[in-house]
């Protein structure tokens, strides 16, 4: 099923000895809720787009990876590429007073979560600050909230091509699917 809008996501700040599995997380809810593409700003973590290729092979899939040198200039060349920046963030609007303008709106979608401490250009630079609640929260939580809002609970049935495995759904227990076994 073919998703209305590419969304790249954008984790700043990343600092592999404290956030790998924050991150590696954040990641796998990108592919698996539909955003096309993982960026990561700070230290360019080698592991993270290992475990990306690795999930691509095993369980089907094309989600890039790419490090981002400078986050503030990508943000600002997305936006000139007529592009949409959402900024995902406790302080922002309500999401369910944004989100059909949002979704409304054919442009592609850069997805911004935040690391330590965001810097507050990038409450300037989004065209929506997004929460999806008022409390401290994880980036992981309001990331999977946001792109299920966003597709509609759509991406849930995604099919992705390739891969070797594939979960078979029952109501108890495990089944596994192995490429060329049934």
């Amino acid at each position: 099923m073919p998703m209305e809008h590419r969304v790249h996501v954008l984790k700043l700040d990343h600092r592999p000895e404290r956030d790998k599995r924050v991150t590696t997380h954040a990641a796998l809810v990108s592919r698996a809720f539909g955003a096309s593409k993982f960026l990561v700003s700070g230290v360019c973590d080698s592991n993270i787009r290992d475990n990306i290729i690795e999930v691509n092979e095993r369980w089907g899939g094309t989600m890039d990876f790419e490090c981002v040198t400078n986050p503030l200039s990508y943000c600002r060349k997305w936006r000139e590429q007529g592009g949409q920046i959402i900024h995902l963030t406790m302080y922002g609007l309500h999401i369910d007073d944004v989100i059909d303008e949002i979704r409304s709106n054919p442009s592609s979608k850069l997805v911004i979560i935040g690391g330590p401490k965001v810097d507050p250009v990038y409450y300037k630079v989004a065209d929506y600050n997004v929460a999806v609640g008022n409390q401290p929260h994880s980036e992981i939580a309001a990331l999977a909230i946001f792109l299920d809002r966003l597709f509609k609970g759509r991406e849930l049935y995604l099919e992705f091509s390739g891969g070797t495995v594939k979960i078979i759904p029952t109501a108890r227990g495990k089944k596994v699917e192995r490429k060329g076994q049934s």
